[in-house]
């Protein structure tokens, strides 16, 4: 019982990693962590009465930088959410594995 009230206090996951939304930010991963990934839906188009996000910008960055110009470590944009959560999974998982 005590595993379903820490998944429910985390919030969504996706692969493992928090993942949050702020108006048309979107934060994949966990600031303890060494990098995070920042998505933002850039265009959208309607469809019926659902939102589609057409343009998304992807960075991989650092959580603590030296400076904020050092901090976008990769960037990226995709033509829709489901190839910018994909590439981003693989960039999270890839700079935590420190590859």
């Amino acid at each position: 019982m005590a595993d379903k009230k820490s998944t429910k206090n985390e919030g969504l996951l996706y692969k493992g990693h928090p993942l949050r939304r702020v108006d048309n930010l979107i934060y994949y991963g966990s600031m303890t962590d060494k990098y995070i990934i920042m998505m933002q839906v850039l265009e959208n188009r309607q469809e019926q009465d659902i939102k589609l996000a057409t343009k998304v910008s992807i960075q991989l960055q650092l959580t603590e930088p030296e400076n904020s110009r050092s901090r976008i470590v990769k960037k990226s944009e995709k033509d829709s959410l489901y190839a910018a959560m994909d590439i981003a999974a693989i960039w999270l998982d890839r700079a935590l594995a420190g590859k």
